[in-house]
């Protein structure tokens, strides 16, 4: 039996353009995930995010995309509405892909566009591979594929160092630091999931799962799916750069679309940070546009 914590409902009232009902799917390991569920038709946005946000990272983008199908956009284990297990070790790489793969067959997704940033891409990169008659588009922001076999880089290990510092990291203000378009009501609504250290078991390990040796849990899959991407991948791309991201930086996603097949120049957003989706609407224009072109 996993031990975890979950977040009380009244802490996601009255945030900022955000009033989605929740939806809650039950997996094998007895937790909870949440998932946002809006919209409808036979084109399903796949919006996964990474660390330290949850889906309201997607606020901007839902009511854009919700016109053009169903968005599904889920909160990891340890992060939004999901349940967050206490012990950090249980927060693995194959761990939070797992709860992913689960939650497409059980919801039983198709004609997917994947739509990621951050781990998000980590692990929702590794996934298509998988299932590739499930995923037809690909909507990719400021992410990587971590093979293990690159230097992480100064940037990265700098963060990996502050966050170990930080067992209660302070959410509000890291988002408002490196978003500093944020309202106080945006940034806080970031950290409402997470009253207290106990609840950020989730956040404190993920910087951690970055594979940074080849034989890095991960690293395996996370290859055959770049390999994939290289040579397999026949769907539709779109890839925006945030190149105000001091971790993951414009160079690296330009390596990361060398690595997928087919993807169009990218959409480069010079005042954007990390979290390229509080430019959401540049972002889906863009896509949109590129998806329906002849």
């Amino acid at each position: 039996m996993i031990e975890y914590v979950r977040t009380a409902d009244d802490r996601f009232s009255d945030l900022p353009d955000f009033d989605y009902g929740p939806h809650y799917l039950e997996h094998a390991n007895g937790l909870r995930m949440h998932y946002v569920d809006e919209g409808a038709g036979d084109t399903v946005f796949l919006c996964l995010h990474g660390q330290p946000t949850w889906s309201y990272l997607y606020r901007k983008m839902i009511p854009l995309l919700v016109p053009h199908g169903r968005v599904i956009a889920p909160d990891l284990f340890g992060f939004g509405r999901s349940d967050k297990p206490i012990e950090q070790t249980i927060y693995t790489f194959d761990f939070h892909r797992a709860s992913l793969i689960a939650l497409i067959e059980q919801l039983d997704l198709s004609n997917i566009t994947l739509v990621c940033q951050d781990w998000g891409g980590l692990l929702g990169l590794t996934i298509p591979p998988e299932m590739p008659e499930r995923f037809k588009r690909l909507i990719v922001m400021n992410t990587g594929i971590g093979t293990g076999e690159r230097p992480l880089g100064a940037g990265f290990e700098a963060w990996k160092m502050y966050n170990r510092s930080q067992p209660d990291l302070d959410i509000a203000m890291l988002m408002k630091r490196g978003t500093p378009i944020l309202s106080d009501a945006e940034a806080a609504a970031y950290a409402a999931p997470f009253p207290d250290a106990s609840y950020k078991a989730g956040v404190r390990q993920f910087p951690e799962l970055v594979p940074a040796t080849p034989d890095a849990p991960g690293a395996e899959v996370s290859r055959r799916a770049r390999s994939w991407w290289q040579t397999q991948w026949a769907g539709q791309s779109l890839m925006a750069i945030g190149e105000a991201d001091p971790v993951i930086t414009p160079d690296a996603m330009l390596a990361l679309h060398a690595d997928i097949r087919n993807c169009p120049p990218p959409l480069r957003i010079a005042e954007a940070g990390h979290f390229v989706q509080e430019w959401g609407d540049q972002v889906v224009e863009a896509s949109l546009a590129s998806f329906n072109a002849p």
